[in-house]
């Protein structure tokens, strides 16, 4: 058995009557579980690895498109809709394949891990090669994202994703034969060949209901109740996609989705932007987890959901980080609650604990990983640690580490990220992948050229 002690100068842990700020922290990991955390525990023992700062549980990326990262800058010149942004994502999508998409997203998912994230949720749908032809191993995409997340030390939870039509049953577009698989069935086929290891779980997304005909969104349903997976949809981030679906079926999107069997426990809806009464209540009767991902819901013009509304009624709220405009689970914890003030006018709709919830235990338990996300015996030993005595977070006490993590810090202030019980991140620099920036240059720069 293999054994380590950390030893945290704070740590932010369960308690009886909501999280608390604990100081003097031992936490001993056997196996890539926390086995015992002992607050008061006095100065740092010999041979036990001292983290001075806050420490949290590890983040959940609940929403990323890896490839997306590409873009960053590019998208940010002049003006545009969100589908003349897709036009873009297009271009830089149709000139991926295994070997770059490995090397993008080992760099990508390492930015993560400077950033806090321990898990990320990737919503898988860049199959096959240009024009839709297969690979010899017709997971060979996946399998570079999973290989990925490895080489950065960060857990992944690939939702491969069904993606069949251009818009109601209208046929792909050029750009998007590499997404389809040609039916639901052969996607269910196709994503039966993928395995779970160590650091990666499988699961399932629907792209939207303009990307798969109604008809079949219940075999993708299926797939994951039989395979006990997560379930990801995107939903209702546009106007233009609820008048296009009430137009061909009548109803809304969230109401298309429930009639066929997608609405559930283990089903994120993310975006969940525009939406009426009707669709509030049923994904909440559902208990269907919100994913929100304000600072591409942002960059994208896409609006303020209801995700206050939402939460209210019963359904857990989780983040990510979507298009990768910036890579910041702390700047998407304090989003919800500032956009939420713009547009209510109104302060202290979530509190500090209850954001850092949502990127943590919920965001993890959305993805697969119920036991990770806090920090107590018997959890998966991930963690990051922020510093306290940057020139963001300087000043207050650490009993309001939480509030200062969520609504001052940045990921500029992680200082440390443990993996099961693995150190992957050390005083700010990546152990498996030393120069970050330098590998997101070299191949962003090379999909350019």
């Amino acid at each position: 058995m293999s054994v380590t002690t950390y030893w945290a100068e704070h740590a932010w842990l369960p308690h009886a009557n909501g999280p608390v700020v604990e100081r003097d922290v031992l936490i001993t990991v056997a196996d890539g579980r926390i086995t015992r955390v002992a607050p008061d525990s006095g100065p740092c023992p010999p041979g036990a690895t001292r983290l001075a700062g806050l420490l949290l549980p590890g983040q959940a990326n609940a929403h990323s498109h890896a490839f997306h990262r590409a873009l960053r800058g590019s998208v940010q010149v002049g003006s545009g809709t969100f589908w003349t942004w897709r036009d873009t994502m297009y271009r830089f999508a149709g000139v991926l394949d295994p070997d770059s998409y490995l090397a993008l997203a080992t760099a990508v998912y390492a930015e993560m891990a400077l950033a806090g994230i321990t898990s990320v949720g990737e919503f898988h749908y860049l199959h096959h090669a240009p024009g839709g032809g297969r690979y010899a191993d017709p997971n060979a995409m996946g399998h570079a994202l999973i290989e990925a997340a490895a080489r950065a030390g960060i857990r992944i939870t690939l939702l491969d994703t069904c993606y069949l039509s251009s818009g109601f049953g209208a046929e792909p577009t050029t750009p998007q034969l590499r997404f389809s698989d040609g039916d639901s069935d052969a996607w269910a086929e196709r994503v039966s060949g993928l395995e779970a290891t160590e650091h990666a779980r499988i699961g399932a997304a629907v792209h939207s209901v303009r990307a798969v005909p109604a008809g079949q969104l219940g075999t993708v349903a299926q797939w994951a109740t039989e395979a006990g997976a997560p379930l990801h949809v995107h939903l209702s981030e546009q106007t233009a996609e609820n008048d296009a679906c009430l137009a061909a079926h009548g109803v809304t999107p969230t109401r298309l989705l429930a009639d066929h069997g997608v609405l559930g426990p283990r089903t994120s809806a993310v975006h969940a932007t525009h939406l009426t009464d009707e669709d509030i209540r049923l994904l909440a009767d559902s208990s269907t987890n919100i994913c929100m991902c304000p600072t591409t819901e942002r960059d994208l013009a896409d609006g303020i959901g209801p995700a206050r509304r939402l939460a209210g009624a019963g359904c857990p709220i989780t983040l990510g980080s979507d298009s990768h405009a910036v890579i910041d689970p702390f700047e998407e914890a304090r989003a919800l609650e500032l956009d939420e003030r713009l547009h209510t006018r109104t302060r202290g709709h979530w509190t500090a604990n209850a954001l850092l919830r949502a990127g943590g235990q919920d965001g993890h338990a959305s993805l697969g990983w119920p036991d990770a996300g806090r920090i107590e015996a018997g959890a998966l030993a991930d963690f990051t640690v922020l510093a306290l005595d940057s020139v963001r977070t300087a000043g207050p006490p650490p009993a309001l580490g939480a509030e200062t993590a969520v609504f001052a810090a940045s990921a500029a202030d992680v200082r440390h990220l443990v993996v099961g019980g693995r150190h992957i991140v050390k005083d700010g620099v990546h152990q498996l992948v030393p120069d970050v920036a330098a590998a997101l240059s070299t191949t962003i720069a090379a999909l350019r050229s």
